[in-house]
């Protein structure tokens, strides 16, 4: 058995991304009914709170069996709830784990995504000997594709036909970043 992972607080100049917390539940709920936000997500809007309950048990049977974290993001400036980062399916065999993450559309545009990722991911490379962490994104999702290509991740191909958004069939890019490739200070030099 895996030991736990404690999941990290972390700061940047704008964020705070820290563990969630039982009152969290309305903003994760509210995020997450929001059929405009998870118009590129791979499951439907919630419906019922008690999905956000559950969401948070989630996010702590994943620190306990060490597989990962899964923080929410809060602006610095107010206080404001603006959504969540994870770094998941962490394989200590492998030296691999997957990034995601959901925002407000009232934070979209703003770099906050890259920002947080760019924290969680130092965070990981730092303390999980990472070699290889993978991201997905719907190919109409062209916002979150430039996030995670700021943060330098690769696009490696396409798996068609992977998800059924909102009874659309929909293809994923999948992205990885290797360890040699993470520039955690700065913005990757692009390459065409």
């Amino acid at each position: 058995m895996r030991a736990s992972l404690p999941t990290p607080s972390l700061h940047t100049a704008r964020l705070r991304l820290r563990a969630f917390e039982d009152a969290d539940a309305n903003n994760l709920f509210a995020l997450h009914s929001s059929a405009h936000i998870l118009r590129y997500w791979d499951s439907p809007p919630w419906t019922e709170r008690s999905r956000a309950e559950k969401f948070i048990t989630a996010c702590r049977q994943m620190e306990q069996e060490g597989t990962g974290a899964r923080l929410v993001v809060d602006r610095v400036s107010d206080g404001a709830f603006i959504g969540w980062c994870t770094l998941n399916r962490w394989n200590p065999e492998y030296h691999s784990a997957s990034l995601g993450y959901c925002y407000d559309d009232a934070a979209w545009g703003h770099g906050y995504a890259t920002e947080a990722a760019r924290a969680l991911l130092r965070w990981a490379f730092d303390t999980l000997d990472l070699n290889r962490v993978q991201a997905e994104a719907d190919t109409r999702n062209v916002a979150s594709a430039r996030v995670l290509e700021k943060l330098g991740f690769v696009r490696e191909g396409t798996l068609r036909e992977d998800c059924v958004v909102n009874g659309d069939v929909s293809d994923s890019w999948v992205y990885g970043l290797l360890r040699r490739e993470w520039q955690p200070s700065s913005e990757p030099v692009p390459t065409h």
